[in-house]
């Protein structure tokens, strides 16, 4: 297992004016108040946005989303546009043994429409199936969550499923489509 102080930060160049940079802890005050400033909206669709109330919640979450990222249990990039975070894009979860990845993504409310969250997606997708590390892509989203739906579905993933009240979200439960592509 390499020591976390020769653990080597990953940063995927998507275009001219958009970066993926992996997880680190220098990046949690930017990030808490990308969290704060759509935090009305990312509670539509997501419950962890209630539990973000000081700095050191983005810190925490910065901090063992590194270790995992490196340790290749999840991986987690900040969306920078223009050298500024706009979002995130996630594996939640990977199983190593099943080469699956769980896709989690968001974006700031003003930088979305512009294809930020396709590029992104792909770009991992590229990067971990090109390594070996994962062939099973999987997006979970709730039905009435359109904009993730769509998401799926123009890049190409394949919808297996409704799980019926498998999200509890803003007090109640929710049907949740599932989504996977396999890359081989």
């Amino acid at each position: 297992m390499q020591a976390a102080e020769n653990w080597q930060d990953d940063a995927i160049k998507l275009n001219e004016k958009i970066t993926l940079h992996s997880v680190h802890e220098r990046y949690a005050d930017e990030l808490f108040a990308l969290v704060v400033r759509n935090k009305v909206w990312l509670q539509k669709a997501m419950e962890w946005p209630q539990y973000v109330t000081k700095i050191e919640d983005s810190l925490k979450t910065a901090q063992g989303n590194y270790i995992l990222h490196h340790r290749g249990y999840a991986k987690m990039f900040l969306i920078y546009q223009h050298e500024s975070m706009v979002g995130v894009i996630s594996f939640n979860q990977i199983e190593p043994t099943n080469k699956t990845a769980y896709i989690g993504y968001w974006l700031d409310e003003s930088a979305q429409g512009q294809g930020i969250i396709s590029q992104a997606l792909e770009a991992i997708i590229a990067k971990y199936s090109s390594e070996g590390l994962v062939r099973r892509f999987v997006i979970k989203c709730i039905v009435t969550n359109e904009a993730s739906n769509q998401v799926a579905r123009r890049n190409g993933f394949t919808l297996e499923g409704c799980l019926r009240q498998a999200e509890f979200l803003n007090g109640e439960f929710h049907d949740q489509n599932i989504y996977a592509r396999i890359v081989e």
